[in-house]
């Protein structure tokens, strides 16, 4: 990975999206087992139905995870300063999510030059899942 640095980098620059596949239901699994997070209404279908919803869904966690997989995958973790998250909608079985930040805004931040980035997670129909933002320092 060539890490971006913050003279190069410009107001308005897209990160490189991530597309992933649809969420199925052994992605829902493969996470709970790895996050620790085994709410049923995640991987039981009889318990999300009984909560009013269609089917099991994605954890929380595990999109803010592929935005984090995002900024990651643009510069080291070691650079995160800030990430923040908004949740807007449930990602369901069948969504294939598409993450994407844009850098909004170039700072000097705690004595570092930073950059913060708008982040969003879609799924295909376009629908804005998770919102956020991250801070992140560039040498």
């Amino acid at each position: 990975m060539t890490t971006p640095t913050f003279d190069t980098v410009k107001v308005g620059d897209e990160l490189p999206a991530l597309q992933l596949p649809p969420v199925d239901r052994t992605t829902l699994a493969l996470f709970a087992g790895a996050s620790g997070d085994h709410n049923p209404i995640h991987i039981d279908t009889d318990v999300a139905r009984r909560a009013g919803m269609p089917d099991v869904f994605a954890q929380g966690m595990l999109g803010m995870a592929w935005l984090g997989r995002l900024l990651t995958g643009w510069a080291p973790q070691s650079r995160l300063r800030r990430f923040d998250a908004r949740f807007q909608g449930i990602t369901h079985l069948g969504n294939a999510m598409r993450c994407s930040g844009r850098v909004v805004e170039k700072l000097e931040h705690n004595g570092e030059r930073c950059v913060r980035i708008e982040l969003q997670s879609a799924n295909q129909f376009g629908q804005a899942k998770i919102v956020g933002e991250a801070l992140v320092a560039l040498p």
